[in-house]
């Protein structure tokens, strides 16, 4: 695959990572791999939770990608991006929309919330009651909300950015396993390094001014046609589908694990498997690429047993075995 020549599709979605790389880079300094976490689940057509204390830089880089996008829909009244600002006081209706009586005709009328957005910055996700959490499954899942028995389509871009603080701080709700189970990836956000936190104050006047808005964005119709791109263009060999079943299998058979991985996580890791692979440039998935992203989209879906320890160990660890089959496959075919 090293020597097939790229598609016209593949060039243009590789210019379209470059573009929202570049920029992305430029707003948001020492967040390289979280970066391209974000872009892969973008041509995933997934949703990403991003987890860390407040100050961390997670509602910046939200809004760095929101302000990459450019909708070049004139007729369309989506708005590239909305932020949802969770509170215990919010409501189901605040986020979906809800029926208001017009008095001009005498009729209903449905008034679109913030969920009609191309992206969707959940801001303090955990902040909220569950029953305001349950009211996004619908949304993250199939991409239409119902309000009063009546179903509303969203755009073909939802994309969703949910932000959370640890749980250990006052006034939070834990996500429910569900819940938990609509994102595609779970990323912990570390302190950036010395040198990027130096890098930042010695330019946080052009920082705060906007640094990178004059590069090129990238379009809706750019990102839909990339996911396509993604999903039809990037191989997948069969060793790598038989890697991903016995990891889920391992992890149904581990004593650590009260509840393995479903499913359902297979079958998005898929296309963030062949994002993955394009934005590394290349053609196929190869193993690199399953334990990368493993530990992000399974381990926040494991259920473990008390003294387990990290979940994105038990992962690391049920991967082991996958890893090394894989290895002898490749090596056996060479």
């Amino acid at each position: 695959m090293e020597n097939v020549e790229q598609s016209p599709g593949i060039r243009s979605t590789l210019d379209v990572v470059k573009r929202l790389s570049t920029r992305l880079n430029r707003a948001v300094i020492g967040r390289d791999a979280v970066i391209e976490l974000l872009i892969v689940a973008l041509l995933a057509d997934g949703h990403v939770l991003l987890e860390d204390f407040p100050g961390s830089g997670k509602t910046t880089l939200a809004k760095a990608l929101g302000d990459c996008l450019i909708d070049d829909n004139p007729h369309d009244d989506i708005v590239s991006l909305r932020r949802i600002q969770f509170t215990p006081d919010l409501l189901p209706g605040d986020i979906t929309g809800s029926t208001i009586f017009n008095p001009d005709n005498n009729s209903f009328v449905f008034r679109p919330g913030p969920l009609f957005a191309h992206i969707v910055l959940a801001d303090e996700i955990n902040r909220t009651s569950p029953k305001v959490q349950s009211a996004l499954l619908e949304a993250m899942a199939e991409k239409q909300v119902t309000v009063d028995n009546t179903t509303h389509r969203l755009d073909d871009l939802f994309f969703v950015i949910a932000t959370q603080n640890p749980l250990d701080l006052a006034g939070t709700f834990p996500l429910p396993a569900a819940q938990l189970d609509r994102f595609l990836f779970k990323v912990r956000m570390t302190h950036i390094s010395k040198q990027a936190e130096l890098e930042l104050l010695n330019n946080l006047a052009a920082v705060k001014a906007g640094v990178g808005n004059s590069l090129p964005r990238v379009t809706r119709t750019e990102i839909t046609e990339a996911r396509r791109v993604v999903q039809e263009e990037i191989h997948m060999a069969q060793p790598i589908r038989q890697a991903l079943v016995d990891l889920a299998e391992n992890t149904r058979t581990d004593d650590r694990c009260l509840q393995g991985i479903s499913t359902r996580s297979l079958v998005l890791l898929v296309p963030a498997l062949q994002a993955r692979a394009l934005v590394q440039g290349r053609t196929y998935v190869n193993a690199s690429d399953l334990e990368a992203l493993a530990p992000y989209t399974l381990a926040h879906r494991l259920a473990l047993a008390p003294g387990a320890g990290e979940a994105e160990a038990v992962v690391t660890a049920c991967l082991k075995r996958p890893l090394e089959k894989l290895a002898r496959t490749t090596l056996t075919r060479r």
